[in-house]
C-alpha cells in the first residue's frame, strides 16, 4: 500500500514537472459578448454558425457571471472577478464586496497585471473604449466607483506593485485630460518623469518605445495594428508579460456591434499564428447582452437596410445574465472546461504563470 501511494505521489510530481508554463497570457475580453452575440456574428460575417476562430479554440467553457450583489453584472463587477478572482459589487473596481459604491472602500484586491508586475513582468491593457472604462481599469486600479475617471488614471502614476502598467493604448483621451486637469494634474508632464511616451493616435507608437500611454479622441481605431505593436514592445521582456485586449461588442447598434465581433475574432486568429506556444490565449466576455437571432432563413441578409424586411434580430438594450464563452488555447488552457465561475478564470491564469501567491503582500508589503 505504502509502495503505491509512493507511486501515486512520484507521478503527480512527474506530471507537475511536465506541465507546461506560460511565458505570457493574453486575455480577450469581448465586452457584452456572450454566446448570442457570437453566434450571430458567425451567421452575420460567415452565413454559416460557429465559423468564428473563438468557436473553434481547443478549450471551452461555460461561465457565470454574476456579482456579488446580483444576478446581472456590469463591466466593473465582471472583470474584477476575472482579474482578482473574487466577486465583488456592481459598480465596484478591484475592491472587495465591502466596498460600498461611491461612499466606502472595500479591502483592495491584487490584480493579475500587479500580481505579473510583482514578478518583473512586462504588462499592457489596450481597448477601443476608455482607458478609464470598467474593464481596462479593473486591471491597473482600484475604486469603490466606476466613475471617478481622474482618480482612476492617476493610478498609473503611483503603482501598488513593480513600476506600473507599461503599456496603455485606447480612448477616452478628452475625458481623462478632463478630469485629470480638474484634479490639478498635467498628465503629459506626469506621465513623462514616470518615462512613458505619450501619443495621440495608434500610429504614433514607435517601434522602440518601452512604456507608452496612447490616448485616443475615439476608439474607432483599427485592431490588429495596435494589438501586433503592443505585443512586439512587451515581448522584449525575457521575463514575459501579460496583455489584457478588449474590444467593445455591445450590440445596441446590432450592424456595429457585430463588426466589431468579426474584427475581435480575427485578431485573436493573426494573434494565434505569430506568438509561439509559450503564450496563453484566454477569451471571455465580462457578461452577455440581450440580443437574439429570431427569424430568417439561409441565404437571407441577417441585417438588412431599415425598411427592406422585417428585422432576423431582436435586441433590448441590456445586461442579462446567462453563462458565457470562455475559450482558451496555449499553456494552461486545459483548465478551460465545464461550468466554471468568472473567478476561476483568474485562478487558471495565474495557474498558467505557475503562480499560486502574490511575490509581495499590498496588507503586509512582504
Amino acid at each position: 500500500m505504502k509502495r503505491t501511494l509512493l507511486a501515486i505521489f512520484i507521478l503527480s510530481l512527474a506530471v507537475h514537472a511536465a506541465e507546461r508554463r506560460a511565458k505570457n497570457v493574453i486575455l480577450f475580453i469581448g465586452d457584452a459578448g456572450g454566446v448570442p452575440t457570437l453566434h450571430a456574428a458567425s451567421l452575420y460575417g460567415h452565413k454559416d454558425p460557429q465559423k468564428l476562430y473563438i468557436q473553434n479554440m481547443p478549450h471551452i467553457a461555460l461561465v457565470d457571471t454574476s456579482p456579488a450583489d446580483a444576478w446581472v453584472t456590469d463591466s466593473a463587477a465582471g472583470m474584477t472577478a476575472i482579474v482578482t478572482g473574487q466577486k465583488t459589487n456592481n459598480g465596484v473596481i478591484s475592491q472587495s464586496a465591502s466596498a460600498v459604491k461611491g461612499q466606502t472602500d472595500g479591502e483592495t484586491l491584487e490584480t493579475l497585471l500587479e500580481f505579473a508586475e510583482q514578478h518583473g513582468l512586462s504588462t499592457g491593457v489596450l481597448s477601443n473604449m476608455s482607458m478609464v472604462d470598467a474593464t481596462p481599469a479593473a486591471c491597473y486600479a482600484h475604486s469603490n466607483d466606476r466613475g471617478k475617471a481622474g482618480e482612476i488614471f492617476a493610478q498609473i502614476l503611483s503603482p501598488r506593485a513593480g513600476d506600473g502598467v507599461d503599456l496603455v493604448i485606447g480612448a477616452g483621451r478628452k475625458q481623462i485630460l478632463a478630469a485629470t486637469e480638474k484634479m490639478g494634474l498635467n498628465i503629459a508632464d506626469a506621465l513623462s518623469k514616470k518615462g512613458y511616451a505619450f501619443y495621440d493616435s495608434p500610429g504614433a507608437i514607435q517601434p522602440n518605445d518601452r512604456r507608452v500611454v496612447a490616448l485616443f479622441d475615439s476608439g474607432d481605431y483599427e485592431a490588429w495594428p495596435a494589438v501586433e505593436r503592443a505585443i512586439s514592445i512587451l515581448s522584449r521582456n525575457n521575463k514575459g508579460y501579460f496583455l489584457m485586449v478588449e474590444w467593445d461588442m455591445h450590440t445596441t447598434n446590432t450592424k456595429r456591434g457585430l463588426d466589431r465581433v468579426l474584427e475581435m475574432d480575427d485578431v485573436i486568429r493573426k494573434v494565434a499564428g505569430t506568438v509561439k506556444n509559450d503564450t496563453l490565449l484566454l477569451f471571455a466576455a465580462d457578461h452577455s447582452f440581450d440580443l437574439r437571432v429570431r427569424g430568417g432563413r439561409k441565404g437571407d441578409v441577417l441585417i438588412p437596410e431599415p425598411g427592406e424586411a422585417k428585422p432576423k434580430i431582436r435586441v433590448d438594450n441590456g445586461h442579462t445574465g446567462e453563462q458565457v464563452l470562455a475559450a482558451a488555447q496555449g499553456p494552461g488552457a486545459e483548465r478551460v472546461h465545464g461550468f466554471i465561475r468568472n473567478t476561476d478564470l483568474f485562478q487558471i491564469m495565474m495557474a498558467a504563470y505557475g503562480w499560486t501567491k502574490p511575490a509581495v503582500s499590498f496588507a503586509t508589503g512582504r
